[in-house]
């Protein structure tokens, strides 16, 4: 018997949300096909131009937004950020540090210090 290896295959919005980026900024052909694994890896290992210009300068999607702020993706909620920021925008937010991303910044740190205390403890 012999057994063939099947290619293991997702989709783009799947293979969007590894490679950190937002799927609607994608090219068309990207959204509208099929990612395999070898092709991830490629797209990882040696991303393409579009790739490098949507991770430099987004729209990134919220879990990269929150990542970038220093937030968690609730905090973004509460804050009003529902749509996806760019780069730029992102900066203007820390630029201004609205009342809402200090204490959501606070919250993260004590969330983060209540982690590794318990990790420490565990």
């Amino acid at each position: 018997m012999t057994s063939h290896k099947t290619t293991q295959t997702m989709k783009p919005a799947t293979a969007a949300k590894k490679l950190g980026v937002y799927l609607e900024a994608t090219p068309a052909e990207f959204r509208e096909g099929v990612v395999s694994r070898d092709e991830l890896n490629a797209l990882q290992a040696n991303p393409p131009e579009w790739l490098r210009e949507l991770r430099r300068t987004g729209p990134h999607p919220r879990p990269v937004v929150a990542a970038k702020l220093g937030v968690s993706i609730g905090g973004l909620t509460r804050g009003g950020i529902t749509e996806p920021l760019t780069t730029a925008q992102i900066e203007e937010l820390k630029a201004e540090n609205p009342d809402w991303l200090v204490r959501e910044r606070a919250t993260q740190a004590e969330v983060r210090k209540e982690a590794v205390r318990l990790k420490k403890n565990g």
